[in-house]
């Protein structure tokens, strides 16, 4: 594997570095400790998948407050998106900045989610499966999230939104 570092400190693009053969190929999506050599969480309690039907299909911003914070791993397995995070510690450098980058199957790429970070992504394709690896448990007391359009994050999305949550479509803008 590959840790690329983004312009956030601490979230990484993961790229997989396949052995090839006739059969097909064999990659490693996580090792702990690899993980653990870059300063990332290494245990995950939950994985999670959604599967998203339209192209377009937009969701998040999504991430827990403490004391439930979350890492997060993510992968497309099926289908294309366009994945965006948030850096949400106050302290940080890069407090309110983004990154985004293109997951798919085909570049078998994941994105390195830290704490405090808000995530939401774009399908690209119809019928695009995501995975997750989840370091805390869902607590729905704590889950809460970002508006995708709020003009002081300016995160341009790809396509036009064709289906939303009516929770994430009405989130509350951060001014």
């Amino acid at each position: 594997m590959r840790f690329v570092p983004t312009k956030l400190e601490g979230a990484f693009v993961i790229e997989a570095e396949p052995a090839e053969d006739s059969r097909g190929l064999f990659a490693r999506t996580f090792c702990a400790r690899e993980f653990e050599k870059h300063g990332l969480v290494t245990t995950f309690v939950q994985c999670s998948t959604s599967f998203s039907v339209r192209r377009g299909t937009l969701r998040g911003l999504h991430y827990q407050r403490p004391p439930a914070c979350e890492a997060k791993l993510v992968r497309c397995v099926a289908g294309a998106l366009y994945d965006v995070i948030v850096d949400l510690r106050p302290a940080s450098p890069t407090y309110l900045q983004h990154v985004g980058v293109e997951l798919t199957a085909r570049n078998r790429r994941s994105i390195y989610v830290p704490e405090m970070f808000a995530h939401g992504f774009q399908t690209l394709e119809d019928d695009t499966e995501v995975l997750y690896q989840i370091s805390e448990y869902y607590a729905p007391d704590k889950a809460t999230g970002l508006r995708f359009d709020d003009p002081r994050l300016g995160i341009h999305w790809p396509l036009p939104v064709s289906s939303m949550s009516d929770k994430d479509q009405n989130r509350a803008l951060l001014d």
